[in-house]
């Protein structure tokens, strides 16, 4: 338990509360999009990001389960800014109405924090005909992101204050299929085994920050990218899982994570709130932290190559 609860070099560790590592924050000012807000660590992220004075935007697909964390958050938190709008990030033209409703309000944007996610779900294609664990892990937010980048630069320009995107990837980023991304077999439902699906969806997450850190420097834009691994927490995310034994390459990891406490939500969202708000990240860009700490993500996930190739991927994909 000891690895569990070392505390690194940012002072924090991996049983750090959200509240705990933004302690002392005031982020009144800023706004933020937060998906998959409706449950889980995506819920606690919206409170204490809440709590330090954002005004939160709430990306569900859900929207009664919006409304009662709204209600649930402003009844803690009477000061709480807090709205919810629908979003369903397996579908891109949901996505194109949210960023379209978003870009019209007026409101500035300060953070996006792509949290929503779904892990090891059967076979199944999204609405638009994409296997559905790349496309709401993953293509859904990069589309996300695109269109709401415009909003980002001008809020980040015009506020002098550094925009940040962060990806909430997972260490299962390091067991995708052999090839990484299988951009020739995307939809191959023959060759579809879950767990591997799920780590390639959370390796798309990590190299996408990653090819946006890249284009921002070469842009000299004032917003920064990371991704993050925010532990095992027991939240609905297993919903599709009765066994985590079925065709899982990745044993070893799970039974050794296994050997470690479960974290709850407060810990869960630790790492996203510590890089949403702490000033210990400000200018650190393309990295990928765990536990409140840097951490190395895989030699994949740093393949230069492999992100700009995700990237024109992608845009086809969602022209």
């Amino acid at each position: 338990m000891w690895l569990f609860n070392r505390k690194q070099s940012s002072g924090f560790s991996s049983s750090s509360t959200a509240e705990e590592v933004t302690h002392g924050v005031d982020a009144s000012g800023l706004t933020a999009i937060v998906t998959g807000a409706s449950s889980g660590i995506g819920t606690e992220t919206a409170r204490v990001l809440a709590l330090r004075g954002v005004h939160v935007i709430m990306g569900v697909r859900n929207m009664a389960a919006g409304r009662d964390v709204k209600e649930a958050i402003v009844k803690e938190i009477p000061s709480a800014k807090v709205d919810a709008m629908e979003l369903d990030l397996s579908s891109l033209a949901s996505v194109r109405n949210f960023a379209s409703d978003f870009n019209s309000s007026g409101h500035p944007l300060n953070l996006l924090i792509n949290n929503a996610g779904i892990m090891a779900p059967p076979f199944m294609l999204s609405k638009d005909n994409m296997e559905l664990q790349f496309a709401t892990n993953y293509l859904g937010h990069f589309l996300l992101a695109n269109l709401l980048l415009d909003t980002m630069k001008k809020t980040a320009h015009e506020s002098n204050r550094e925009g940040r995107i962060i990806n909430v990837s997972s260490d299962f980023h390091r067991y995708p299929y052999p090839e990484g991304i299988r951009f020739d077999k995307i939809n191959d439902q023959s060759g579809y085994k879950k767990f591997q699906a799920y780590g390639q969806s959370k390796l798309a997450n990590v190299l996408h920050a990653n090819e946006l850190t890249r284009r921002f420097k070469e842009d000299g834009v004032n917003i920064t990218a990371n991704s993050l691994h925010p532990g095992v927490i027991a939240t609905n995310l297993f919903r599709h899982n009765t066994s985590l034994a079925d065709d899982n390459p990745i044993r070893v990891f799970l039974e050794s994570a296994a050997r470690l406490v479960l974290k709850n939500v407060q810990q869960g969202a630790a790492t996203t709130c510590y890089v949403a708000l702490n000033p210990q990240v400000k200018g650190v860009r393309g990295e990928y932290f765990s536990g409140c700490n840097l951490a190395k993500a895989s030699s994949m996930a740093k393949d230069a190559g492999l992100a700009t190739k995700l990237w024109d991927f992608s845009m086809n994909l969602v022209e």
